[in-house]
């Protein structure tokens, strides 16, 4: 696999979103394969504070924690929401084929370590955040304190995803057009208005800035010998071990990943005596639900 092909949503795209005028920031990152992938994201609180690492899933981008990030700047704490690469404000590989679970692994821990050089971090992951950020914390232990997960987990392969999770995976795949507000809507339990939903719709200029929502469904490990199935086994192996603060906190309307929240539970050593609390009355997208209540939960949790 050569240099990435990369394409950049104009900026002009990102122009008066609601509810989000939090300053945008860039980070250069030097893909394994020798090229320069510009990465966006956003911060709030002091610098000094204790980071905070907020990690979106499929299809959004960092706007989705914009109501989590002034509840915990307010308390302190250094917020930190990176788009991932192909979403966002960030470059946006054109080719599917160059989206693999391991290059997005290593894009987040060039951009958190390489980069912003983070230590004694408190990883938030929801959906692909998570599948991605909790690979970051069992690959690099010392460089966290706690785990906050969010409606996500490490699947293996070796148990099936659900029937309705195929079913988002082939229309992200074959449809000729994505919609990419319309998903978001519909892992949401409250309406969206049209300002945003065209706010998650931004990023994405036409179809040929989509290969990251197309491509991420299929890189989910479904089978025992998936590329990735070995890697979150040890991944969850190290994980289940670590004497870190492992906060499971997830809402109550989310079929697609309710199991996983179960198995984070039991398994996990720092999951053990917390009290995990569940967020009321909110989809898979629970930061776009109860972004306020989640943000008090992590501020609360950060802080203990």
């Amino acid at each position: 696999m050569g240099v990435v092909r990369l394409l950049r949503t104009p900026d002009d795209r990102f122009s008066d979103l609601p509810d989000f005028d939090f300053e945008p920031r860039y980070a250069e990152l030097v893909d394994l394969h020798g090229g320069v992938i510009r990465v966006g994201y956003v911060e709030a609180g002091p610098e000094d504070g204790p980071p905070v690492l907020l990690l979106h899933g499929e299809p959004t981008w960092s706007y989705l924690y914009r109501k989590v990030i002034p509840v915990l700047a307010d308390a302190g704490l250094r917020a930190i929401a990176p788009d991932l690469v192909g979403f966002g404000r960030s470059d946006k590989p054109g080719d599917m084929v160059d989206h693999t679970y391991q290059r997005h692994v290593e894009w987040m821990r060039a951009f958190a370590f390489d980069v912003l050089d983070l230590t004694d971090v408190t990883l938030v992951g929801q959906d692909w955040g998570g599948l991605i950020g909790l690979r970051l914390v069992a690959e690099n232990p010392d460089r966290f304190a706690r785990v906050v997960a969010a409606n996500t987990g490490l699947p293996t392969g070796d148990t099936d995803m659900p029937e309705l999770w195929h079913k988002f995976r082939d229309a992200m795949e074959n449809a000729q057009v994505i919609d990419i507000g319309r998903f978001v809507q519909s892992g949401c339990q409250t309406k969206l208005s049209d300002e945003v939903r065209a706010a998650y719709d931004a990023p994405f200029p036409n179809e040929m800035y989509k290969a990251a929502p197309r491509a991420m469904p299929s890189l989910v490990p479904i089978t025992p010998e998936d590329p990735a199935s070995a890697a979150n086994r040890a991944a969850l192996k190290v994980l289940s071990e670590l004497d870190k603060p492992f906060l499971v906190s997830f809402s109550d309307g989310d079929p697609i990943t309710a199991p996983w929240g179960l198995e984070l539970r039991g398994s996990m050593r720092g999951a053990r005596e917390l009290e995990h609390p569940t967020i009321t009355g909110a989809g898979h997208f629970l930061q776009e639900d109860a972004g306020g209540r989640l943000g008090e939960v992590i501020a609360r949790f950060a802080r203990s």
